[in-house]
Formats: C-alpha cells, sequence, structure tokens
C-alpha cells in the first residue's frame, strides 16, 4: 500500500498528527508504534498511573551514573504504549509559563513560538469542562476537567500553603502561573483522555489512516539526502516501508534522537564510535537533553486521610466496584491532583518549583511506602541549566540508549532544588496540615544541613519524566530542526514531538508536546498559522514575596 506520510510513534504527538493529516481524504497515513494497545482498563481508570511507574507499558530505561549525585543511576520510565506518556501519566494539563515560549522566539531563534503563536493550537486542541476565556476553550479533541475525588487533605494543602505566603490559584494556565491550588486533568468523564482515546478512537475506521502497534522502526532509509521510508522490525525481519511525502518522527524526547542516531543522522565521530555508518553529520542530534529532577517529602498522617488504606485487598475490591458503578472514589483519583508553581530564587523571571501532593506514599516506583498512612510533596526546579545527551549504546536498534541527563552538572540548578525542598518542608510544617500530618519522615528531621539535603536528594531524587530538547529547534549549529521541524540538511524528514523543545517549559510536558503536535500539522499541510491570541488582559504572574516573609 502507498503511504504519504509515516509517522513514527503513536505518542501525543504521533496521535494528534494522525488524526490531523487524515483529515485530507487524498493522503494516506501510516502510524506506527513499537508497543501495543491501550486495552487493559488500567490505561482508562484515573487511579491506575501508580502502576505505570512501576514498569507497565514501559521501556525499562535508566540513566548512566549520574557523576554530580554520587554515581546515582535512575529509573527513567519511557511509555512503550499506544498513546505514549499520556496513557500512563498522572494526567496533569499544564502548559507553562509564557515566558517559556517568549524565551524560545527572543534568545533560541524560534519566530513563530511565542507565546501568543502557540496559545491558540492549546485552545484548539482543547475541550475544557470549566474555562472558555482568553486561555481555553471547548469542543478540541483532548478532554480536560477538575479533579473529582479530592480528599480534606487537599485543602489543607492548598491553605497551608496560603498560609506560608503563596496565593491560590483557580487557573494555572491562565492569566497567571503562580500560586497553589487544583491541577487541571486529561480526563473525560472520570476517564483518563490519553491522546490514543482523544485523537484515534473517534477516527479508527478512517480509511486513509493505517494504524500498527508492536512495529519498532529500526531506521530511516535515506536515498542520497532525502528520507524515503522507513525499516520496520517484523517477526519475519526488516520491512521496509516508503513514504511518497514526508517520514515524520514522534518517538519522544529520548527515542527520536535514538532512531535519527541509528539511522546515521548525529555527531559522526559518536557515529563511528558504535560502528554506524555516517549518512548525515548533524552535530546536535542527542545534544540539549533537559528534564525535571523531583526531590520529595514524606510524611506519616495522623489517621487514614489519604489513599494508602486503599491497598488493602477488601478496600482495593470496594474501590474499583465504586469506580465502575459510579466514576467516584479512589480509582477516579490521579493521585497527584493538587499543587502549584512558586519561587526558589525570588529573582526568577517566573515560577521555578512546581509542587505535586501525592495523595499517599510509595504512589510511583522506588520511592518509600510508610507503614501507615502517609502524604507526599513533591518539588521539581523548572529552570535547569544542566544539559545531558542520548547516545547509542551500540550499533544494534534494539539496544537501550545512553541516557544521561547530567543532573545538577550547574551547581545552580542543585542550589535550587533543595531550596525547592525546604519549601516543601515548610508548606508540611504550616498549622493547616496540623490536623493530618503526624511527623515528616522523609528527609526525617536529622536531614537539615546542605550537605544532609545534598546526600538524601542524591540517594532518593527521580525524575518527573519530563524530558525534551535532544532534537533541538533552531537556526544555531547545535540545532537539528528548522521552525518548521524540517532537519536541517535533510528533505522528506521532520520531528514533531518534545524533543524539538529548545529549552524545557516549566510545567508537566504533555500538554505542551500536544500544541507542538498540532502547530506541525498545521506545517505539513502547508496551512496557514493561526491568528496569534489576543488578550483581554495581560498576564500578570504575581511576584514572590521576601524570603523572609516565607519563613
Amino acid at each position: 500500500m502507498r503511504f504519504d506520510y509515516i509517522i513514527t510513534g503513536a505518542g501525543p504527538a504521533g496521535c494528534v498528527l494522525a488524526n490531523r493529516l487524515s483529515e485530507d481524504p487524498d493522503v494516506n497515513v501510516l502510524l506506527l508504534e513499537a508497543g501495543g494497545g491501550d486495552w487493559n482498563p488500567l490505561f482508562h481508570m484515573p487511579a491506575g498511573f501508580a502502576k505505570m511507574t512501576k514498569g507497565v507499558a514501559s521501556w525499562g530505561w535508566q540513566t548512566v551514573p549520574q557523576k554530580h549525585m554520587k554515581g546515582r543511576v535512575l529509573r527513567y520510565t519511557q511509555a512503550k504504549v499506544i498513546g505514549g506518556g499520556s496513557s500512563i501519566n498522572a494526567q496533569l494539563y499544564t502548559r507553562g509559563n509564557a515566558a517559556d515560549y517568549d524565551l524560545w522566539a527572543s534568545e533560541d531563534g524560534c519566530e513563530g513560538w511565542d507565546y501568543r503563536s502557540i496559545l491558540p493550537y492549546y485552545k484548539r486542541a482543547e475541550d475544557n469542562q470549566r474555562f472558555a476565556d482568553d486561555y481555553h476553550a471547548y469542543g478540541g479533541p483532548l478532554g480536560v476537567s477538575m479533579p473529582v475525588s479530592a480528599l480534606p487533605i487537599c485543602d489543607a494543602y492548598i491553605r497551608a500553603g496560603q498560609e506560608l505566603g503563596i496565593p491560590y490559584n483557580h487557573d494555572f494556565n491562565g492569566s497567571q502561573q503562580a500560586g497553589v491550588g487544583f491541577y487541571q486533568l486529561t480526563q473525560r468523564n472520570r476517564r483518563r483522555s490519553s491522546a490514543s482515546l482523544a485523537y484515534l478512537s473517534p477516527i479508527k475506521d478512517r480509511k486513509n489512516l493505517t494504524i500498527r502497534t508492536g512495529a519498532r522502526v529500526a531506521r530511516i532509509v535515506l536515498e542520497a539526502t532525502r528520507a524515503v521510508g522507513v525499516e520496520v522490525v517484523t517477526s519475519r525481519g526488516l520491512e521496509v516501508v516508503r513514504a511518497e511525502r514526508e517520514v515524520l518522527v514522534t518517538s519522544g524526547a529520548i527515542g527520536s534522537p535514538k532512531l535519527l542516531l541509528q539511522s546515521g543522522i548525529g555527531p559522526a565521530d559518536h557515529l563511528r564510535s558504535v560502528g554506524v555508518d555516517v549518512k548525515h553529520d548533524l552535530a546536535g542530534v542527542g545534544g540539549n537533553l533537559q528534564d525535571h529532577l523531583d526531590l520529595f517529602v514524606i510524611a506519616e498522617c495522623t489517621g487514614d486521610h489519604t489513599y494508602d488504606g486503599v491497598a488493602k485487598l477488601h478496600r482495593t475490591v470496594w474501590a474499583g466496584l465504586e469506580y465502575m458503578l459510579f466514576r467516584s472514589g479512589p480509582v477516579a483519583s490521579s493521585l497527584f491532583e493538587t499543587g502549584g508553581f512558586w519561587y526558589a530564587d525570588p529573582q526568577a523571571r517566573s515560577p521555578d518549583i512546581q509542587f505535586h501532593l501525592g495523595l499517599g506514599s510509595g504512589i510511583e516506583a522506588g520511592v518509600e511506602k510508610l507503614k501507615n498512612a502517609g502524604v507526599t510533596l513533591n518539588s521539581a526546579y523548572l529552570h535547569p541549566r544542566s544539559r545531558g545527551t542520548v547516545r547509542l549504546s551500540s550499533a544494534d536498534p534494539s539496544s537501550s540508549p545512553l541516557i544521561d541527563p547530567n543532573y545538577w552538572s550547574d551547581p545552580h540548578d542543585r542550589t535550587m532544588s533543595l531550596e525547592g525542598l525546604r519549601i516543601a518542608r515548610e508548606i508540611f510544617q504550616q498549622a493547616a496540615l496540623k490536623p493530618f500530618i503526624e511527623a515528616e519522615r522523609l528527609p526525617g528531621p536529622k536531614v537539615q544541613t546542605e550537605a544532609e539535603l545534598f546526600d538524601y536528594g542524591c540517594a532518593n531524587a527521580k525524575t518527573d519524566h519530563h524530558p525534551v530538547g535532544t532534537c533541538k529547534m533552531g537556526r544555531g549549529a547545535d540545532a537539528v530542526v528548522g521552525l518548521d521541524l524540517r532537519v536541517h540538511g535533510l528533505d522528506g524528514l521532520r520531528v514533531c514531538d518534545s524533543s524539538v523543545m529548545p529549552r524545557v517549559p516549566s510545567c508537566n510536558t504533555n500538554a505542551p508536546t500536544i500544541m507542538v503536535g498540532e502547530k506541525a500539522s498545521d506545517m505539513i499541510r502547508d496551512l496557514p498559522a493561526l491568528p496569534p491570541a489576543i488578550f483581554s488582559h495581560e498576564r500578570n504572574d504575581t511576584r514572590p514575596r521576601a524570603r523572609a516573609g516565607l519563613r
């Protein structure tokens, strides 16, 4: 069969492209996904997220030893299922700060990717349950709603933040980002609204769209300087599938550079060192890796104030029945529904710390679970200066990549991360949470000095699963794609996912990746860009109080 477009991954951006490109009945689209389908009910239950970080539907990768964190090796969950990260994440719908995208345009040379230019693509994607204003819309494919299973400790957390001087914010994606409050979630009718359910399920019967799962792309096929197709690993061996127009790489911030490198596209010295024939020397491929590193506080509760107790068999059974019958209860919770954005550095251009309140302990893999009910507060530094790499471990496409986020290589990141952890601890010490919190257990009261906090961070920090930047967009020597997402120096090849972001947005990265897919689809179809946003009132992010006022 003839295909005009081949899409190499059914993550958030790939699902968007499959939907938008196949709107044209005159083109045939092939969407390839290495993982399987999302048939398991856990993918659709909001609380199923707790199982996902433990290895369900993921590649099972990890980082190389982190030399600035005492050689620590971190688990690095990357999705291997249709819908990609949107099928296994905590469903938080956050877009970042306007300043993030304005810096893409002003400092990274990405004109047309400023905040006013990309906001219409966020709105086109969105079907918001509550908001319809300058920043939000309804009627789009992606369900966005408010939490339905919040617990009293969530409100107490919001009051605690206000006691510390952090204002309440009803909409982190609206006129300002700073504050504490409830997150909007990618859910519709109390079920996960993954990119697969939002963009693929309604159009699965389109005759010009072919979706193949269990189809791992080994290489992009080049003829001279043009991409003409891909090699797909099948049970019968390698199969070459040709693309008449373009190959669109949407394999994620780790998978996309890995695929380019496997195809001989990347830094020549590295490719030769692992035995890959150099087809196109492109220095930036696999560089510029950025991620949010997460430090957490875990406290023991005074009673059954979170969902830890649901792990008991009889309560698990009842919670499942409650969800099936009424779409309510613990299973309807993403377990991280409350949080906020604030400042570790009072001089920061915009909020530089993000908080996630976890309704339990040991929710994510590798995080300690308390014997009694616990509550977790994650803090992540949002403006990392550290840059890492994705490299090949061998010429074999089935080999795991060498993932090196290079956490804390810039001392500023370490300082700000530890400051964010201190603020999280202060929130837990406020009067509003005293009826709910018995005592801090991690890091624990004995951990106080900078050296002790550093040791705690090295031993316990985890990724927030927000890698970006490894196929950087721009015009500089380290750029991989242009502003139209075409790979520099090659024809018929674009990268259209989170790997093109020149710097990581100040937020969870699912919604920004969907935005990239939406904007890319118009570029590929040669449609005019959506008109830039016009605001009735300008954004005005709250500046922090003096740090002394937060003590």
